[in-house]
């Protein structure tokens, strides 16, 4: 099963969002974390807009990327443009992409539509790993 870490500058929105989708939309398909280039707090916006959608991340919190290492994960996921910032070592693995999504915590008003870019992304994401590594029949 591929891993997947989703990154962001203080893990506190975007990649809460991603992580409690990829959670839900990818479970038995992928393993999903999420961290930022430093830690802070989920947003309670975050969780108010994911429990609009029927998704509740209460249970996550905010992790520092420095506690987890480049070569424990396939997929590597920026949500904010960080990918510049990233140390070399997690923007090579087997998948990196940066989706530089607009930072709802700038704008309180766009966090639902940030949150629904992320869930048609992240259904992508698990339809794209889930079809690479399906044996043929």
């Amino acid at each position: 099963m591929k891993r997947v870490m989703f990154v962001c500058k203080k893990n506190s929105a975007r990649s809460q969002i991603a992580e409690g989708f990829a959670k839900t939309l990818g479970k038995g398909k992928i393993e999903v974390i999420s961290s930022g280039l430093e830690a802070s707090q989920v947003r309670p916006e975050a969780i108010a807009v994911m429990k609009e959608v029927g998704i509740d991340i209460t249970d996550q919190h905010s992790k520092p990327l420095s506690d987890f290492k480049a070569e424990d994960f396939d997929v590597v996921i920026s949500l904010c443009g960080c990918g510049v910032n990233l140390p070399p070592e997690w923007v090579v693995r087997e998948v990196f992409e940066d989706w530089q999504l607009d930072d709802p915590a700038e704008q309180p008003e766009i966090f639902p539509r940030v949150r629904d870019e992320i869930q048609e992304r992240v259904t992508q994401l698990i339809e794209s790993v889930s079809q690479e590594f399906t044996p043929a029949i």
